[in-house]
């Protein structure tokens, strides 16, 4: 029996992970040996009072201990990508390869377009829960693209944490110190993909950045693709197939 490759997948910071990564695990199958771990700002019914990136960082290693993942593959959607990135500075020993789905952050030295685009999130804060979320979708779409329209019928019970969530998530990063000398250490490969029709200047710039500090980078551009349409949602044999190369390539 050919051995399955050993990931945690980690959602972003609105749709749980289980239905985030569905349609992929789908495609992946048995070739895999999968963990979907929700992120721990929704563990309780409000984010934990100390929030940190140490948590999500915390909870990534408690998961694989406890599912017996020596060395694994993490792969991370938005939220769950920057949390990917912290715990690759701090247990990059653990990590066979790191996957990154339009991380949400990657350090606070950014360009100053990402810097204006950030004081621009850091405004949405104080807004009532449906304006800010309606101004956190578009400020991640390029210019002209539309936030795609709300499901039909009454929203989802885990919905009514994710402005507060998403507003520790935003106040984590300010506070966040990402070891950029460590990721510059990381020498597993790493994946970056990355949407043709997300704002350019926050994710496109990122990618940027990043090549510049892992070894082993690579950017796979989904043209039809934004950030709230992903490729492991909506592309997901193709993400599927670049994924397998990358365990692949990691593991030999």
């Amino acid at each position: 029996m050919v051995p399955r490759h050993q990931v945690v997948l980690l959602p972003g910071g609105v749709l749980p992970a289980e239905p985030a990564y569905a349609v992929l695990l789908q495609v992946l199958g048995e070739r895999v040996d999968a963990v979907t771990k929700d992120l721990e700002v929704y563990s309780g019914e409000e984010p934990p009072p100390d929030f940190s990136l140490d948590t999500e960082v915390e909870g990534v290693l408690r998961e694989a201990d406890g599912y017996g993942f020596g060395r694994f593959h993490l792969v991370g959607y938005s939220g769950g990508g920057a949390s990917s990135l912290a715990f690759a500075a701090v247990h990059g020993q653990r990590l066979l390869s790191l996957a990154l789905l339009e991380p949400a952050w990657a350090g606070n030295e950014r360009t100053p377009a990402e810097q204006a685009l950030w004081r621009r999130f850091r405004a949405l804060e104080p807004l009532p829960p449906d304006q800010f979320m309606a101004g956190f979708l578009r400020l991640q779409l390029a210019p002209g693209v539309e936030p795609p329209p709300a499901p039909e019928g009454p929203p989802p019970p885990w919905m009514a944490k994710r402005p507060a969530g998403l507003r520790a998530f935003i106040d984590a990063f300010d506070r966040g110190d990402l070891d950029l000398d460590a990721l510059r250490a990381f020498d597993r490969p790493v994946y970056f993909a990355l949407g043709g029709r997300s704002n350019p200047d926050y994710y496109r710039r990122m990618a940027e950045r990043l090549a510049a500090i892992f070894p082993s980078f690579e950017t796979e551009t989904f043209a039809d693709r934004h950030h709230f349409d992903p490729p492991h949602r909506v592309e997901s044999e193709r993400l599927a197939n670049s994924l397998l190369a990358l365990w692949q390539r990691a593991e030999t």
